[in-house]
């Protein structure tokens, strides 16, 4: 069985539920070559994955030019894509202040040019100050954007719930960016069902809580040091919930470990983490990375699977109070 396209909010597209986050392209991550970067982009394209993820601060644009590169790879079939960027990181200081409608224009310009697109498909404001989401004339210049053809949609990229919740008020955002997954579960619950009775899209980032769902780590594995891993355990770059969902790192390796255990046959711990998501029909589209073709494969194989049954469901919902609830559920 096949997974259905899911509509994208009020925009007008449908997209499998299985997307690619291209961050990893940009950097923060450790190293991903241009090589490496493209074979994943196709590999991802050729499972059945059509929603890209990027942002104009990934490699101070090089993710979005590693997309603008697929795109010209697949000539007229790249307009079945659907290329979700994100701005407004690149303001120094990020303050609201800085969110002006000039600032903005300027900041979709430069991703136009780094995608090779003449209108963007979504354009998300990527995690701004609170303050910003109060701010009658930055959804005004967007409205003018849209209206001008240079974007097609809009949306917002969040840390908390009350954000998400300040943000669906809005009446033309098309979609909303957050946090969750099976260690971040507060927004199933305080997200999802006001997303999906408004018709808001749900880009359901970081899915595998920065890699801890995937049970490969132990409390000695080490990183690169231009991984956000390593250098944002605490929060010391940005918002810390980004690394491991927030989940301090010993207490998310023990507990991925009892999560590994309840896969099914044939299933990994990242495809059940990833179809978890899926079964929740608010979730428009999961965006997990991958830095090779191997695990965009796999990641877009849990289209192809059954939905998790009951007893699964279940033992996460338990596993996430015994051990995860306490380090996240009240901060984000």
């Amino acid at each position: 069985m096949t997974d259905a396209p899911r509509p994208l909010g009020r925009i007008g597209r449908s997209v499998p539920p299985i997307g690619l986050g291209c961050w990893q392209f940009g950097g923060d991550w450790g190293r991903v070559g241009d090589d490496d970067a493209l074979a994943a982009l196709h590999a991802a394209v050729e499972a059945g994955v059509r929603l890209l993820d990027t942002a104009d601060v990934y490699g101070d644009g090089r993710s979005e030019r590693l997309v603008a590169r697929l795109r010209r790879d697949l000539g007229s079939d790249a307009d079945a894509l659907f290329v979700a960027t994100k701005v407004g990181r690149r303001a120094d200081p990020h303050v609201p202040e800085a969110y002006t409608p000039s600032a903005l224009r300027a900041w979709v310009e430069r991703s136009r040019e780094n995608l090779g697109m003449d209108a963007l498909d979504l354009v998300q404001l990527h995690c701004p100050p609170p303050e910003v989401l109060d701010d009658d004339a930055v959804f005004a210049a967007l409205d003018d954007l849209q209206a001008q053809g240079v974007i097609r949609a809009y949306g917002v990229s969040v840390e908390t719930v009350a954000e998400a919740t300040r943000a669906m008020q809005r009446p033309d955002v098309a979609s909303l960016q957050v946090i969750v997954n099976a260690f971040r579960q507060k927004p199933v619950d305080e997200v999802l069902p006001t997303a999906a009775e408004r018709k808001v899209g749900i880009l359901a980032r970081v899915p595998l809580a920065s890699g801890l769902l995937s049970g490969r780590y132990t409390v000695d594995t080490e990183f690169a040091p231009d991984d956000h891993r390593n250098f944002n355990r605490h929060g010391e770059a940005f918002d810390v919930g980004e690394t491991f969902a927030g989940v301090p790192f010993e207490v998310g390796v023990r507990a991925a470990r009892e999560f590994a255990a309840l896969a099914p046959d044939g299933v990994s711990p990242a495809q059940l983490a990833l179809r978890w998501l899926l079964d929740r029909d608010a979730v428009t589209v999961a965006i997990p990375g991958a830095r090779n073709p191997e695990q965009a494969r796999s990641n877009a194989a849990v289209m192809d699977l059954a939905p998790l049954d009951a007893t699964t469901t279940a033992a996460i919902s338990d596993l996430y109070d015994r051990h995860v609830r306490e380090h996240v559920h009240d901060r984000w």
